[in-house]
C-alpha cells in the first residue's frame, strides 16, 4: 500500500464558476487558474502522482502550456490515475477537505463523491468529501479564494495484473 497526499488553492475571480470535483457548486464567481481550477481534483490528482512516486501536477500538467488553458480537470484527475496503474499502482479509498468560508459542500457532496469515485475509479463507499472553513482566518476565511487537501490510498499490483484506468 501506498499513501499520497495533495494540496491545491486558488483565488476567487470575479466570472465564471467554482467546480468541484467535477461539479458547479457556485455560479456566482470563478477561480483564477490555468484549468477549470477544481482544487478537488487538483489535490487528487498530486495524490495519485504523489502515492505512484510519479511526481506532482505541474510535472505533467504544467500552467505554462496551452493545452491546459480552460482544462477539465477531471480528465487530467483521470490522466493521473492512468499513469499510476501504468505503472503498478491502484487507488483503493480517497478522502477530500474541501477549505471555504461561504461556499457549502453538502448540497453537492453525494455528486461530487460519486464524480470522484468514477474518476478514480473505486466505489462510492470508499470516497469521502468534507468540508471546512478556517472561522474567518486568513485569505480563505476572507473569502478570496477556495483550497482543497486530498489523501488516496493507492495498493500496488502484482506484475503481470493487469487492471484497467478509469474511462478517459
Amino acid at each position: 500500500m501506498r499513501v499520497g497526499w495533495g494540496v491545491d488553492a486558488h483565488r476567487f475571480a470575479a466570472e465564471g464558476f467554482v467546480v468541484l470535483g467535477g461539479v458547479i457548486v457556485d455560479e456566482t464567481r470563478g477561480v483564477l487558474a490555468t484549468s477549470d481550477g477544481d482544487v478537488a481534483a487538483h489535490a487528487l490528482t498530486d495524490a495519485v502522482l504523489g502515492a505512484a512516486a510519479l511526481g506532482d501536477l505541474g510535472e505533467f500538467y504544467p500552467s505554462s502550456d496551452p493545452r491546459w488553458d480552460d482544462a477539465d480537470s477531471m480528465l487530467i484527475l483521470r490522466d493521473a490515475v492512468a499513469r499510476a496503474v501504468a505503472v503498478g499502482f491502484r487507488p483503493t479509498s480517497a478522502d477530500v477537505t474541501i477549505i471555504a468560508e461561504l461556499i457549502r459542500i453538502a448540497p453537492h457532496r453525494d455528486a461530487i463523491r460519486t464524480s470522484l469515485a468514477t474518476a478514480l475509479g473505486i466505489p462510492v463507499r470508499a470516497t469521502s468529501v468534507k468540508a471546512t472553513t478556517t472561522d474567518s482566518m486568513g485569505f480563505l476565511g476572507r473569502d478570496e479564494g477556495i483550497a482543497a487537501l486530498a489523501v488516496v490510498v493507492m495498493e500496488e499490483q502484482a506484475p503481470g495484473t493487469r487492471h484497467q484506468a478509469p474511462g478517459r
